[in-house]
């Protein structure tokens, strides 16, 4: 059941049940942010939009008169949304918005004002924000990569950590797939295409083993810059990443990396060896931690690994919630 204030929100900030040659457009972070901070302020939850007319909205909130029938428009279309949800809750998608007790914490203890506004999700939505590590990298891969990234993933099985990762070709196909062989948990955070994993995973989702989520449409198609903004949720849900193999100064894996180590999200860890990639040489002198190869220690042992190798580092900021 979706409560009245994620039914706000969903109104306001998704494109579902809008047409694509429709003129009217969802709420972007950046306008629905403001807006939240005006409700906090008013001591109103979004739940109470429902039902307001656009000069109740100019007068309470001081919006001009654009915004304020823009917001009674996107808020009139419930009945399409609730036929798009219904098709989504057959194949087993549901949302997840920032006013969900359940929504991930550390997206809003992390991301601040850019953690998405709304989620979708398949399988064990405990699973989100669970201890775990996140294993990023190249879809191309060294022999040393390839090991690096089956290894984590059989570790994570084996020590009961979630395995979080991108779900693509690559460190995040070999990583998960290892944590799933080894009866673990993972969670895959998808730039695209959730509708068509989930018909690729019924056997995992079923059991309670993984969690597909993406801030995306659950049919979007695939694009670089959704792949780009992906990133640092990957790396936002774990306690610890490693990457495998980055490019030097361009990518996915490159600019989630160096924007997790500026903001200290987690302890960002580097595969070292001496065929290692330009990329990972490069993060290792912007600050990251080596993670050797091969590694030398049981693979229950890594997440007290990794502990020990950053208990000195930093504590992380934290953030009040916001809607």
């Amino acid at each position: 059941m979706t409560s009245p204030d994620s039914l706000a929100l969903l109104l306001l900030c998704l494109h579902l049940g809008l047409s694509d040659d429709d003129s009217l457009k969802p709420l972007t972070l950046r306008e629905w942010n403001p807006l939240v901070r005006r409700l906090q302020a008013a001591s109103i939850r979004p739940a109470d939009l429902l039902g307001l007319s656009v000069e109740d909205l100019q007068t309470r909130f001081d919006l001009d008169a654009q915004l304020a029938t823009r917001i009674t428009q996107l808020l009139s279309r419930a009945d399409d949304l609730h036929r798009e949800l219904g098709r989504l809750a057959h194949l087993g998608i549901h949302p997840l918005t920032r006013t969900d007790s359940d929504y991930p914490e550390r997206y809003r203890q992390r991301l601040k004002d850019s953690a998405p506004a709304v989620l979708f999700y398949a399988g064990e939505k405990a699973l989100l924000g669970q201890p775990g590590i996140a294993v990023v990298g190249s879809r191309h891969l060294d022999e040393a990569g390839q090991e690096c990234a089956r290894f984590v993933g059989n570790a994570c099985g084996l020590s009961g950590q979630v395995l979080y990762s991108g779900g693509a070709k690559g460190v995040d196909s070999l990583s998960m797939e290892s944590a799933l062989e080894a009866r673990g948990t993972v969670v895959g955070v998808l730039a695209d295409s959730l509708e068509r994993a989930v018909r690729g995973q019924k056997e995992a989702l079923r059991r309670g083993d993984l969690c597909l989520v993406t801030p995306y449409s659950p049919n979007a198609g695939f694009s670089v810059g959704a792949a780009m903004g992906r990133n640092r949720l990957i790396y936002a849900l774990a306690d610890y990443a490693i990457v495998v193999a980055s490019d030097a100064e361009t990518g996915g894996t490159w600019a989630g990396a160096t924007e997790t180590l500026k903001h200290g999200w987690v302890p960002v860890f580097v595969l070292e060896h001496d065929a290692m990639p330009e990329g990972n040489r490069l993060l290792l002198q912007k600050g990251a931690l080596a993670f050797p190869h091969p590694f030398k220690e049981a693979p229950v042992k890594l997440a007290g690994w990794l502990q020990e190798k950053a208990k000195n580092l930093p504590p992380q900021p934290n953030q009040p919630s916001l809607f």
